[in-house]
């Protein structure tokens, strides 16, 4: 193989750069699933343009605003002819504003939306209730042909609902209307009442052994019924 002159890199170097050129506009392409769930983009005047628009660092990318990292913080999929938000939905739990109108919602969406805790404007149609229903929300609006639960509740804070988590545990909001219990630093188990780390050494030492000890069972139980065959 002849050797590569003077000549071979200077045809090498543009195509490097056209093919890194290339690879860098896949990426920037390469946008959620969720954010292509129905055709077309976000309209110019829908809630979701308007605060994208509100922050030079936000932009539009069909029916997602992003920020400079890729993140969802606005999602528009009003008048998607969804039924229900789909498998991919969960890709929008850091979405401050979503837009849900004009669709055949189903009216139950309290778990569609666990996770989201980011959330804090949702528009929906007039006949489905807000997620974790009006105790979740500062504020229910509606109107003619949808409805805006705006400003979600940390329910941790209301009377009572601390004492639903054990001692060792905290109440942190897991979505409009939704509660997860978390233990503390150093405890774990049932109702975070273990003290101390959880040992993974221990718990594939006990897993590893007792696997071994039933694969030598089984290969001796084999061995005695070949040799009475």
């Amino acid at each position: 193989m002849a050797p590569c002159g003077p000549g071979c890199f200077s045809f090498l170097v543009p195509w490097a750069a056209t093919l890194l050129l290339a690879l860098g506009a896949e990426r920037a392409l390469a946008l959620p699933e969720i954010c292509m769930l129905c055709p077309g983009s976000v309209r110019d005047l829908s809630e979701v343009t308007l605060y994208c628009k509100q922050t030079p660092e936000l932009m539009l990318h069909s029916r997602c605003c992003l920020d400079q990292e890729g993140t969802i913080v606005g999602l528009d999929l009003q008048n998607c002819s969804l039924k229900d938000p789909g498998p991919d939905f969960p890709q929008a739990h850091t979405a401050i504003i979503i837009d849900l109108q004009a669709n055949p919602l189903k009216d139950d969406l309290a778990n569609t939306f666990r996770g989201f805790t980011q959330l804090q404007t949702l528009i929906l149609p007039q006949d489905v209730s807000c997620p974790g229903g009006i105790n979740a929300w500062n504020t229910v609006t509606f109107y003619i042909k949808n409805q805006t639960c705006q400003g979600q509740r940390n329910l941790c804070n209301s009377t009572g609902d601390q004492e639903m988590c054990p001692e060792n545990g905290s109440c942190v909001p897991d979505g409009p209307g939704l509660l997860k219990c978390v233990c503390a630093d150093g405890f774990h188990g049932y109702k975070c009442m273990r003290q101390g780390s959880f040992s993974l050494l221990m718990f594939f030492g006990i897993l590893g052994s007792t696997t071994l000890s039933i694969s030598i069972l089984l290969w001796g139980t084999q061995r005695r019924k070949a040799k009475t065959s």
